[in-house]
């Protein structure tokens, strides 16, 4: 067996210069960028005169193409609400299986063209990634440091849950440099919000905390050890589809049922979800502080009690309470051998999730610092330890540039992503796209670019002996571990099989800084074009896929299709293949979805007829 060894320079991984560096809280309701202020040393957050720091997470497109940010955008919630997106967060690296059950609360459209796909967003006839959708947030905040600091910002650093998977933290990168900004470092909040609170600062100090982050969107508990300036994550627990959102819609619901109004209605109204939802949202913020809330809202009075409210969100706070009891489980601690309870998020200001934290804990909590800046706050102080002022801080090894593989359409699929700690690892799952395809050619790559022809090839080999099956069924694992050296073993083991294959190959030196620098600044420069040419090609692929399994299904069932059904589907197959000549991949998604309109009520007969076939003789 032969390991395939590249070496991989890790001294070039911090490219800093004298320049601004920012930190970022991309947050599902609210996002907002940090500093250090030059003279106080202290972290602030960025706003301008009798303004507030926070952003709102919403984009607006406008009719005529334009598209608005933020506070701007807030007042289309209930005026437009089918071209005004919010909690995009909530679908970073989402497919549709993941959100179906939450559809309802979107008053936007999210496409269910395949349901193990990531999820776009239709708005008119384009159609937008989650990815896009936060890279127009992130240029906001760009626009608005660079306004407020008369300076250019390139440099950031982004947080996000602990409890994100690899997809959407990469998912966060790609937005990132969507909106023209070199990610330095992806965050973990929990660790972002100590810092904010100055726990690890002294060296001297040794503490366990638990970080209880409860969000518009997501909720994550997370334990840390802290000594000698470095954290340590014990354990993280929580939820990604948890958060605020779930307090405004648990009020939404009660309203429903107090007035009678169908789940029917809720979901053909778009404008009466979105009105419901913020006057939830109102009334949350206001029982914080007051015993009863009520509003008039379309002659009908809304009217719900702090107790009614907090009957409601029981369910939610116990969840996250049973999060706490695993991470405790897993960290192997009990709730008294923690030292320090910080609070994190918007949510956390709701008096009855205030109330169970620390009666579970059996201590007070800290929340003095704002829990809406706290995460940004913290990531302030990260950027300024990046930008080398703190030199109290140990920052681990890291890879300099991404490493990947190529896949369908020469597009690069990212393992490992630039300035992940090492050592590390990381594997995915492949799978073939012929049937009866017996080998797989693996492509290591190393840069930041969408397409592998302009990044840095590292090695090839071929997974042979695949057996024979249909396309898809294969499950190829492909594995990276970068060891303590820096150097780079990949694997590839078919799953089903066991055949599993590794590859020497001649070690290659690392790349110097500049390179580093200009590979990094290409990948900014052209992050826009790249972008729009993974769309399209991830749009043609799509296309290609539905176009062979719908015509291979019209010839193992045309019993099943009218002669009607079997012409509009020849005519929404041609157009497609007419689209797919084209360079626009909204087209392509369009014909697509008109497709799958045409085939799904056959392909439901086919799978009714299926299901009757094998019950046949069979009692239940």
């Amino acid at each position: 067996m032969i390991m395939a060894k590249i070496g991989i320079n890790i001294s070039t991984g911090s490219l800093q210069k004298a320049e601004m560096i920012v930190g970022i809280d991309l947050g599902t309701t609210n996002s907002l960028v940090s500093i250090i202020h030059p003279e106080t040393g202290k972290p602030v957050a960025l706003k301008e005169f009798n303004t507030s720091s926070l952003v709102p997470s919403i984009v607006h497109f406008g009719e005529h193409g334009d598209i608005v940010i933020g506070e701007e955008a807030r007042q289309y919630l209930e005026s437009d609400p089918q071209r005004t997106i919010f909690s995009a967060k909530r679908l970073m690296g989402k497919s549709y299986n993941d959100i179906k059950e939450n559809e309802s609360f979107f008053s936007y459209k999210v496409i269910d063209d395949d349901a193990d796909r990531l999820v776009k967003v239709q708005v008119d006839n384009k159609f937008y990634s989650p990815i896009e959708l936060s890279s127009f947030i992130l240029k906001e905040l760009k626009k608005r440091a660079e306004h407020i600091l008369k300076t250019p910002v390139n440099k950031a650093v982004i947080t996000v849950p602990a409890y994100f998977n690899d997809a959407q933290r990469q998912a966060t990168r790609d937005a990132g440099k969507l909106a023209g900004l070199d990610v330095l470092r992806i965050v973990n909040e929990p660790t972002a919000a100590s810092l904010a609170y100055g726990i690890g600062l002294n060296k001297e100090e040794e503490k366990t905390i638990a970080v209880y982050d409860l969000g518009g969107g997501t909720f994550d508990i997370s334990v840390l050890r802290i000594a000698g300036g470095i954290f340590e994550v014990l354990s993280t627990n929580g939820d990604t589809y948890l958060g605020g959102d779930d307090f405004d819609k648990a009020i939404v619901q009660y309203w429903l049922t107090q007035y009678g109004i169908t789940t029917e209605e809720l979901v053909n109204n778009k404008q009466l979800v979105q009105a419901l939802r913020l006057r939830a949202e109102e009334a949350k913020k206001q029982l914080s502080s007051h015993d009863s809330f009520e509003a008039n809202w379309n002659g009908e009075q809304l009217k719900i009690s702090r107790a009614t409210f907090e009957e409601l969100i029981r369910p939610l706070v116990d969840k996250t309470i049973a999060s706490c009891k695993n991470a405790l489980k897993d960290a192997g601690l009990a709730a008294d051998e923690i030292d320090t309870i910080v609070m994190v998020g918007g949510s956390t200001r709701v008096p009855a999730v205030k109330n169970a934290v620390s009666a579970f804990f059996g201590k007070p909590v800290h929340d003095e610092v704002n829990p809406d800046e706290v995460v940004a706050l913290g990531a302030g102080i990260q950027a300024d330890i990046l930008a080398g002022n703190n030199k109290d801080f140990l920052l681990l090894d890291i890879t300099p540039l991404s490493l990947g593989i190529e896949t369908m359409g020469g597009l690069m699929d990212v393992l490992i992503p630039r300035n992940a700690k090492i050592p590390t690892k990381a594997g995915r799952q492949y799978t073939t796209q012929k049937d009866g395809q017996g080998s797989m050619r693996i492509a290591v790559y190393q840069g930041e670019r969408d397409l592998v022809g302009d990044n840095r090839k590292l090695a090839e080999f071929n997974l042979t002996g695949i057996p024979a099956m249909p396309a898809g069924l294969p499950k190829v694992e492909v594995s990276f571990l970068i060891n303590a050296d820096g150097i780079l073993m990949v694997k590839a083991k078919e799953l089903r099989s066991g055949v599993e294959q590794e590859i020497e190959v001649k070690p290659q030196y690392g790349l110097t800084d500049n390179e580093v620098e200009k590979m990094l600044l290409e990948s900014i420069t052209h992050a826009q074009s790249d972008m729009q040419t993974r769309a399209l090609v991830e749009a043609r692929t799509e296309a290609e896929q539905i176009l062979d399994v719908t015509e291979k299904f019209l010839s193992k069932n045309a019993a099943l299709v009218s002669s009607e059904e079997l012409a509009q589907t020849n005519t929404a197959i041609q157009s497609l293949r007419e689209a797919l000549a084209s360079e626009d991949k909204d087209l392509i998604h369009k014909k697509v979805e008109e497709l799958n309109e045409i085939s799904r009520p056959f392909a439901e007969r086919a799978m009714d007829e299926a299901v009757s076939g094998a019950l046949k003789g069979k009692k239940i």
